[in-house]
């Protein structure tokens, strides 16, 4: 997933991010605003390991990260016969 897409619809993530890492305050999503960095680093934080671990973390939580999260599905054309 294309990490600027995340950033982009940090707000509507939240839930799943919270899903994922509940110790997160609504001041940590505040301050991560959708930055992938500053999320590793709050998870470092809160969390209590070590940044190679929060790195392999949100790697891991982006690969699970689908289109059917953002609320809308791309559209599929109807082929037509020539």
């Amino acid at each position: 997933m294309n990490w600027d897409r995340i950033e982009g619809n940090w707000k509507q993530l939240k839930g799943r991010v919270v899903e994922q890492w509940g110790k997160l305050t609504d001041d940590d999503f505040d301050v991560v605003a959708g930055r992938r960095e500053q999320l590793a680093g709050k998870i470092q934080e809160r969390y209590g390991c070590a940044k190679d671990e929060a790195e392999r973390q949100v790697a891991a939580w982006e690969r699970t990260v689908g289109d059917d999260w953002f609320g809308s599905t791309p559209k599929k054309r109807n082929s037509e016969k020539v």
